[in-house]
């Protein structure tokens, strides 16, 4: 059994190496991607994952099948395809460590994936089917996400759902909050910004739009507030952890990080995770915290993901932010 199968995007991010200059930058290749991310963030604490989706028949798409089983991730459901390339993303920092993004290579290959690549017995050996609202925007991959949400949906899996708005990458805003809320339908645990969450609940504030989240059939509700830590809400309750004072170097991949401890947590205890509480939960964002925060004080998403080691030091040794 696999903790936790996850389809979705596997693309390049084109990070900024060295000492930035804004006048001449200089890239370095990284694998990423947010479903990808979250697999490898959950095999670095020693967790079990698979991978289904699309990469271009092409050396970026090979680097990235390496990197991912490098980091212990199962890529027996990755496939290629020469119909499009790799997608790229280029990941621009401001003063703060916070990422932008440019896309490049659009449509890439990971909207290429249809219901026929799917290698199903991966989400039936996994006890969490995880996906994010990207492959949505693609008329041929929103086809094979549908498919497996079906497919995991009849089978009682536990579903996890980023909605991960990326305005460049949908047609237009309605679009977005029409695709982004369907995948919603599905969801038992949702990970999201503030921002994501007034875009798809139209509340202002946590509270009461992970309501509103959980009314509609999510048990659990990450709400993700960079230095300002993470609100959270189970049927039981709802909390708030302040996150940790690690210097902020790149922001890429953290929330990511952040969700992939989380789900380690939950599939790695006796945790229930459609009935667990309050108290049970905020623990688990306080461990989901330190990983966020540890992994924003490196370069690249991967090359920061920390160890369960490293996560408990963090906990015991660095002090927590205060709450803006």
């Amino acid at each position: 059994m696999y903790d936790v199968a996850a389809l979705g995007e596997l693309l390049i991010d084109f990070t900024p190496a060295g000492n930035y200059d804004p006048k001449s930058p200089v890239f370095q290749q990284n694998a990423g991607g947010a479903p990808a991310n979250v697999l490898a963030s959950l095999s670095r604490l020693g967790g079990s994952g698979a991978f289904l989706g699309m990469a271009g028949d092409d050396p970026f798409g090979r680097f990235l099948k390496t990197a991912m089983e490098d980091s212990g991730v199962d890529m027996a459901g990755l496939r290629f395809t020469e119909k499009a390339h790799t997608t790229l993303a280029f990941v621009h920092l401001d003063e703060h460590g916070d990422r932008h993004f440019s896309f490049y290579g659009l449509p890439g290959a990971d909207r290429m994936l249809t219901p026929q690549d799917l290698k199903l017995d991966l989400i039936a050996d996994a006890r969490v089917f995880h996906f994010g609202a990207l492959s949505l925007a693609g008329e041929m991959s929103a086809k094979a996400l549908k498919s497996a949400l079906s497919f995991a949906k009849d089978r009682h899996k536990i579903i996890s759902y980023d909605p991960n708005w990326r305005p460049a990458l949908w047609k237009n805003e309605r679009e977005a909050k029409n695709g982004m809320r369907f995948g919603l339908q599905y969801a038992d645990i949702v990970k999201l910004s503030e921002d994501e969450l007034e875009f798809l609940t139209g509340e202002k504030g946590p509270a009461a739009g992970t309501e509103r989240l959980i009314r509609q059939g999510a048990s659990i509700v990450f709400v993700t507030q960079g230095p300002d830590g993470c609100f959270f809400r189970c049927r039981k309750g709802m909390g708030h952890r302040n996150t940790y004072d690690t210097p902020v170097v790149d922001t890429t991949g953290s929330g990511d990080t952040f969700f992939g401890a989380a789900l380690f947590c939950l599939t790695c205890s006796d945790v229930e995770i459609r009935s667990v509480d309050a108290e049970q939960l905020g623990g688990i964002v306080d461990f989901a915290n330190a990983a966020g925060a540890l992994c924003a004080s490196h370069k690249g998403a991967f090359a920061g993901m920390p160890t369960v080691r490293e996560i408990e030091n963090c906990r015991r040794t660095v002090p927590r932010l205060v709450r803006r």
